[in-house]
This record gives C-alpha cells, sequence and structure tokens, in this order.
C-alpha cells in the first residue's frame, strides 16, 4: 500500500471520493461545487486551502483519501493539522488504509491532528479510539454561513 500526496491529475478521483464519503454520510445534498475546476483552485491552485493524501493499493487502486489544511494552535505555539475528510471505499476497510493516511498526517504534523465525526458514525468512533484518538470534552462546534447570493 502506499500514502502519496494528490496531483491536479487526481481530481476525478478525489471528485468521486468526495461524492462517495456524501453518500455514505448522507450528505449529498451539501455538495456545491459542481465541475472539477472548483477543486482544481482549492487544492491546486497558487494558494490552496487544503491537500490531500491518497491511499493506494498495491495495484495502483485508490482505496480512499485524507483532505486535511495546516490550523495553528495559540496555546500549542504551533502548527497543526485539521482533517476535513477520512474516507476509505468500503471494499478496501480494514486493510490499514485508514491508519496508514491517519498516521501519516501525524508525522507530517508539529503539533496535533484534529478532526470531527458524526455522532450517529460509530464504526469510525471506534476505529479512531482504537488508534488511541480521544474526543475532546466541553467543545461544541459551530459553523457561521454567509447569507446566499
Amino acid at each position: 500500500m502506499t500514502i502519496r500526496p494528490a496531483t491536479r491529475s487526481d481530481l476525478g478521483v478525489i471528485a468521486e471520493l468526495i461524492r462517495e464519503l456524501a453518500e455514505y454520510e448522507d450528505l449529498v445534498h451539501e455538495i456545491e461545487w459542481t465541475t472539477h475546476d472548483a477543486l482544481a483552485e482549492h487544492l491546486f491552485g497558487a494558494s490552496p486551502a487544503a491537500h490531500v493524501l491518497l491511499a493506494e493499493t498495491d495495484g495502483g487502486e485508490v482505496a480512499g483519501m485524507a483532505l486535511w489544511f495546516t490550523t495553528f494552535s495559540t496555546f500549542l505555539g504551533r502548527p497543526g493539522i485539521w482533517l476535513e475528510d477520512l474516507f476509505v471505499r468500503p471494499a478496501f476497510r480494514g486493510g490499514g488504509h485508514g491508519k496508514d493516511l491517519l498516521t501519516t498526517l501525524l508525522t507530517m504534523s508539529p503539533g496535533r491532528v484534529e478532526w470531527a465525526v458524526l455522532d450517529w458514525n460509530q464504526p469510525s468512533i471506534e476505529f479512531y479510539l482504537s488508534l488511541g484518538a480521544e474526543p475532546v470534552d466541553g467543545w461544541t462546534r459551530y459553523r457561521w454561513v454567509p447569507p446566499g447570493p
């Protein structure tokens, strides 16, 4: 298995993985981008907002991805990583791809790696706990969306 940074030529498979994740989470209705160009600018443009790691099988099939961006902790005084999306295709789950993606992110971060998980997603919660990750007590995630056009 290989973990590698995605390139612009991977846009098609990244788009597929995002849609597959949205289907799994029953959130397809929240996808707003309509073309690969919208993703390309923010993932591979002059100033990328996020990055993608891909997990590939020995045969070259893309098994999953981790989409992430750099954060900064004022308390730690150093950067970290926010994992926006971790997704392993169902056929490849249990093969170590998710663990390898997370382990790679942890080695890339001088601080911590953090993420959110849906409350109902017990398989993922159990997976994260098995790695030694812990929920952060006392924090509630907020979202503020600007008004539409």
